[in-house]
C-alpha cells in the first residue's frame, strides 16, 4: 500500500489495471473485464480463476516449443547468474558468436552474416537500413525508395509502419518515412477461398513491382520488404510463384529482397524459415519471436554475405552506425541457444509439415459453420475468415475471440478473421478439441 509524506495529501487508490497502458488492446474495454494469464505449461495456460486455456496461438506467434521448457530456463538461470550483461559496441563476449553460427547453420546458403536486435520492430527497422546503407556502399546512393506492400505488418517503428500496409497502425502517425510505396496485397477471396496451402491464382499481383521501378526508375529502388505470409493481417498467403516473380524482379534490377519472417521462421509453416519452405532466398531475413521461443525479448537480421562483404571494404572504422545497447544480450542469446537445441532435438520444424494435413482437414471441416467466408491454412498455421455482422466489420470476429477464451480457447482476432497459430508441439487430440471449441464460438456469434 503506497503512502503520503503529506497529511494532507489524500492516499493514492491502487489498482494493478490502471496503470499498465496495454498495447494494441481497448483497454477501457479489457479493464471492465479482464482476462487474466497467471502462469503456462505445455500447451496451457492458467488463468486467473484457475481454469486451463488451450493456447491456439502460441502466445502471439512466438512459444513454438509450448510454455515452461525446463531446458530454457535452466539456460536463462545460469548465464544471468555467470553474465548478467557485457557490451557489444567495441566489447564482446561468446554467446552471440556462437548463436550467430548457429543461425547461419539453419539459414538459408548464404545468409550467414547475423545482426542481433530486441525484437520484430527493430529487426524490420535493421533490414531497411542496412538496405539503404548497402546501396550507398556500393555507389548507388540514389536508391532510397522502400517498396512494402499493402495488408504488411512489419512491427511498430517508423520504418516498419512506413513500409506497412495496415491502415491503422498508419492512421494515427502521418508522419512517415517519404519514399515509400506499396505492392498489392495478394488477399483474393473471390478466387482463392478455403484453398488449402498456398493459393492458385495471384501471381500477377507480383508483376506491379515492375509498374513501380518503371514508375520510380530501378535506380531509385533500394528494397522491397514482405512477409513470405502476412501473419497480423489474418494470414494471407502468397500465391503459388509468387515470392519466385518477386525474386526474379528484384534481382533483374538490383533490388534488395527482404523476407520478414518474424512469424514465419521457426518453423511455423515447415522448415527453419518459409524461405526454405517455398524455395525462394532473398536478401535479407528479419526474425524474432520463435527465436527464444518468447522467453526473452530477441530478434535477429540475417544478411546475404554478398551484402555485408559490401560493408567491409575501405578504411578501417565502424562500417554500420546502428545497435541496440541490447544486441547480443547475453541472457537472451543463452534463452536462444537452448530454443534452438529443442527445436532441433524434437524435430519441431518437420513436425509442422507432418501435422500440416491433419491441421488443414480440422480446419476446413468448419467450412459449413455459419458466416464462414474463407480458410486459410498452412504449416501449423491458420485463419478462418468471418463475414461481418450488422455492427460493423470487426464484430463478430471479437465475438468468437471472447467466447472462445470463455471456453478454455485462447485464439487471435484480426477484424473478422480469427487466426491460429498453436506451439508446434501440440497433438492431433488438441487440435480436434481446438477446432471443436471454435465450431461452437462460430455457432453462438450473432
Amino acid at each position: 500500500m503506497m503512502t503520503s509524506s503529506n497529511p494532507q495529501e489524500p492516499l493514492r487508490k491502487t489498482n494493478r489495471l490502471d496503470d499498465f497502458w496495454m498495447p494494441f488492446t481497448a483497454n477501457r474495454q479489457f479493464k471492465a473485464k479482464p482476462r487474466l494469464l497467471e502462469s503456462a505449461a505445455g500447451m496451457y495456460f492458467t488463468a486467473d480463476d484457475g481454469r486451463q486455456i488451450l493456447d491456439g496461438t502460441a502466445g502471439l506467434w512466438c512459444c513454438n516449443a509450448g510454455h515452461g521448457r525446463r531446458e530454457i530456463t535452466e539456460a536463462v538461470s545460469r548465464q544471468i547468474a555467470k553474465l548478467d550483461f557485457a557490451p557489444t559496441f567495441q566489447m564482446g563476449h561468446p554467446l552471440p558468436f556462437e548463436l550467430a553460427s548457429r543461425l547461419a547453420e539453419i539459414a538459408p546458403a548464404g545468409l550467414n552474416k547475423v545482426f542481433f536486435t530486441n525484437s520484430g520492430s527493430e529487426s524490420a527497422d535493421t533490414a531497411l537500413k542496412i538496405a539503404l546503407a548497402y546501396q550507398r556502399a556500393i555507389v548507388q546512393g540514389t536508391r532510397t525508395r522502400l517498396i512494402g506492400r499493402e495488408l504488411g505488418y512489419h512491427g511498430v517503428g517508423f520504418g516498419g509502419i512506413s513500409v506497412g500496409g495496415m491502415v491503422n497502425n498508419r492512421r494515427a502517425f502521418p508522419l512517415q518515412l517519404p519514399g515509400v510505396d506499396h505492392l498489392p496485397h495478394t488477399l483474393d477471396v473471390a478466387r482463392n477461398a478455403f484453398s488449402r496451402g498456398l493459393p492458385e491464382f495471384g501471381i500477377e499481383k507480383a508483376d506491379e513491382l515492375e509498374r513501380l521501378v518503371t514508375l520510380h526508375g530501378a535506380e531509385n529502388i533500394a528494397a522491397v520488404i514482405v512477409e513470405p505470409m502476412s501473419g497480423s493481417a489474418g494470414v494471407v498467403l502468397p500465391p503459388v510463384g509468387y515470392l519466385q516473380r518477386l525474386r526474379e524482379i528484384t534481382r533483374k534490377h538490383g533490388i534488395l529482397l527482404i523476407f520478414d519472417e518474424v512469424i514465419t521462421g521457426f518453423g511455423r509453416v515447415g522448415k527453419a524459415f518459409a524461405a526454405q519452405r517455398w524455395g525462394v532466398t532473398p536478401d535479407i531475413i528479419t526474425s524474432a519471436k520463435g527465436l527464444t521461443n518468447g522467453a526473452i525479448p530477441m530478434g535477429a537480421v540475417l544478411v546475404d554475405e554478398k551484402v555485408y562483404d559490401a560493408f567491409m571494404q575501405g578504411p578501417d572504422g565502424i562500417e554500420l552506425f546502428h545497435g541496440y545497447t541490447y544486441s547480443g544480450h547475453p541472457v537472451a542469446c543463452a534463452a536462444a541457444l537452448a530454443t534452438l537445441d529443442i527445436y532441433q532435438q524434437e524435430q519441431l520444424f518437420e513436425r509442422s509439415i507432418e501435422l500440416e494435413s491433419y491441421w488443414q482437414d480440422g480446419l476446413h471441416s468448419l467450412r459449413d459453420q455459419p458466416n464462414v467466408i474463407d480458410i486459410r491454412s498452412i504449416g501449423l498455421v491458420g485463419g478462418v475468415q468471418l463475414a461481418p455482422n450488422s455492427q460493423g466489420v470487426g464484430k463478430r470476429g471479437f465475438q468468437v475471440f471472447e467466447q472462445c477464451y470463455q471456453d478454455d480457447l485462447l485464439v487471435r482476432v484480426t477484424g473478422d478473421t480469427i487466426a491460429l497459430s498453436p506451439p508446434l508441439i501440440v497433438e492431433k487430440t488438441q487440435i480436434d478439441c481446438l477446432v471443436e471449441k471454435l465450431a461452437d464460438a462460430i455457432r453462438q456469434a450473432n
